[in-house]
């Protein structure tokens, strides 16, 4: 259920399918949205940032690769690089990791659900997305342990169901949204964050 106190980051996670549905989410984000957004897209190691480019070509909030060190501000999509793991380090910034893959991914979804839920704690907005396989579900658990908020595609809405139905049998969600509700639902709950808005 909707928390009182103020959010500083949202995480997403986001497999199969992810391209389209992230062109549609963020493409309907103004420029101006006042929490950081940070992505891990299962992708292939020789990726490249043709994703990034592509997401930030099409969207009015910018998207750009994270960089290690990087404080996330609000108005910017931060995703994972190809073929490393994406973390928010315990003084909030971002930190990049070749450490071995989990759930078979590098980038894995549950690093970076888990590291964001040890640094925002409460302030913290989970979203698990269309996906195969599970990762994202041990993380979401984590961000509800401590205090965050969890929001579950649809997996009636999704291209690719595992990832959202894992995730639902992991945890039980604060929020089971359609991708068309989803901007909706962010704007609401960044009006619950510490950039000036009061609950």
């Amino acid at each position: 259920m909707p928390r009182s106190q103020g959010y500083k980051a949202i995480v997403i996670g986001i497999s199969t399918g992810g391209v389209q549905t992230l062109k549609k989410l963020l493409g309907a984000l103004p420029k101006d949205f006042p929490l950081p957004l940070i992505i891990v897209q299962h992708i292939s190691p020789d990726s490249g940032r043709g994703i990034v480019e592509l997401l930030d070509g099409a969207c009015s909030i910018h998207v750009k690769e994270a960089d290690e060190q990087e404080l996330p501000i609000g108005g910017t999509v931060y995703m994972a690089p190809a073929d490393y793991h994406l973390m928010v380090e315990p003084d909030g910034k971002l930190g990049l990791s070749t450490e071995p893959p989990v759930n078979h991914a590098r980038p894995s979804v549950d690093v970076l659900f888990e590291t964001a839920a040890e640094a925002f704690g409460k302030g913290l907005v989970g979203v698990i997305l269309t996906g195969a396989g599970s990762d994202g579900s041990r993380g979401l658990k984590r961000i509800k342990a401590l205090g965050g908020v969890a929001v579950v595609q649809n997996p009636e809405d999704a291209i690719a169901d595992s990832m959202p139905r894992s995730a639902i049998m992991a945890v039980t969600p604060d929020y089971i949204a359609t991708l068309a509700d989803l901007p909706r639902l962010f704007t609401n709950l960044s009006k619950r964050s510490n950039h000036g808005y009061s609950p």
